[in-house]
């Protein structure tokens, strides 16, 4: 039976984006707890702040249940630099990303520009720049801003479009990718 999700994304697709970049435990969790050992379906994210100086390298997912203490380091890691809030990121954001990421077969972590964004910070960078949404998904912890060393634009928002799971925009000449978990739909150049 089809699981329908909130702006049409199907337990389905996003599983298939996931089979496509199936993981398995790495010889680094041989020694983990009895959660860890055999595990055949995981989910990793891996990224870092260059604003913070933070990175996050973590499961989240094993076995089709989400890691609450990945889970609110996500959450913290991605809060809003400028008011230091921390929003819970909708977990379709992080499975957009980690596919994507997985999907690209880089070493390197995704590098965040924008996660978070507190209605004060998107108004002030909103005066900044007309590419500010008004009602941004960044506000409701739905969207991420990112760059992968090694990887264009235009690679990193192929494998994020091809996740066919959410909202993948190319900022070419600031040399980002947002991705997020709104409606399908893609943008830029």
């Amino acid at each position: 039976m089809e699981t329908f999700h909130p702006n049409g994304l199907t337990r389905r697709g996003l599983l298939g984006a996931f089979c496509a970049t199936a993981l398995v435990a790495a010889p680094v969790y041989a020694n983990a707890s009895g959660l860890l050992r055999g595990a055949g379906d995981i989910r990793k994210i891996k990224m870092y702040s260059g604003r913070t100086g933070e990175s996050i390298d973590t499961v989240y997912w094993i076995e089709g249940e989400y890691i609450r203490e990945a889970l609110k380091e996500f959450n913290k890691f991605m809060r809003d630099i400028r008011t230091n809030q921390v929003k819970r990121i909708d977990k379709r954001t992080i499975d957009i990303l980690a596919a994507s990421h997985r999907m690209l077969d880089a070493d390197a972590p995704f590098l965040l520009l924008s996660g978070y964004r507190s209605p004060k910070t998107n108004a002030m960078l909103r005066r900044r720049s007309r590419a500010v949404a008004r009602n941004s998904l960044h506000m409701k912890g739905q969207a991420a801003d990112v760059r992968l060393h090694g990887r264009s634009v235009a690679q990193v928002a192929r494998a994020a479009v091809s996740c066919s799971a959410g909202g993948v925009g190319r900022y070419s000449r600031s040399g980002f990718v947002h991705m997020d978990c709104g409606p399908v739909r893609t943008w830029g150049r």
